[in-house]
């Protein structure tokens, strides 16, 4: 019975410090909008920049093909408008990784250059369906105010420009910090 006891304690211990854990964990809200420009225009130049270039062309696509890479450092904006205020930049890339539709494997730092959140960093990776009108993706990490993040990010595509592959994007982030 003594044993009994002791388990029982044990696993009281255990619930009431996840419950102290979980009590301590502040949930936020972002969101803000992602300007990913493939083809420059006057006055703008490209966020999205082709490194890599696939073998296989995507079927119903002319532009991309499974393999092809893009290195972005695309501006994040408060609204949807490239004039509207600057809050910092998502620095990473993505990658074409189906060979049957356009799926994306996207692997970006999200760095706030502005604002309360300046200086802090979300990691986001995963698989970006783009031609879903919602994506989830998960938060893998985060730096400074968001030091162990954990959460996912709602990514809808906002507009987006067949003739030249420039997408602004609203991107709606939940986190736990």
């Amino acid at each position: 019975m003594a044993g009994v006891n002791q388990n029982i304690r044990q696993v009281l211990l255990v619930l009431a410090t996840v419950a102290v854990v979980a009590h301590g964990a502040t949930t936020t809200h972002l969101q803000f909008y992602m300007h990913d420009m493939v083809t420059p225009s006057a006055g703008s130049l490209a966020t999205a920049v082709r490194s890599v270039r696939g073998p296989t062309p995507a079927p119903g696509n002319p532009i991309n093909r499974f393999g092809d890479m893009y290195v972005i450092d695309d501006a994040l904006t408060e609204g949807p408008d490239a004039a509207s205020r600057a809050v910092g930049r998502a620095q990473g890339f993505y990658l074409m990784a189906s060979r049957s539709a356009d799926q994306l494997l996207l692997s970006a730092n999200v760095v706030f250059t502005a604002g309360r959140h300046n200086g802090s960093s979300i990691a986001l990776m995963g698989r970006d369906a783009i031609l879903d009108e919602v994506r989830e993706l998960p938060v893998v990490g985060g730096t400074g105010g968001f030091r162990g993040a954990a959460g996912y990010g709602l990514i809808r595509t906002h507009s987006f420009n067949a003739s030249n592959n420039n997408a602004v994007l609203k991107v709606d982030m939940y986190l736990s910090v």
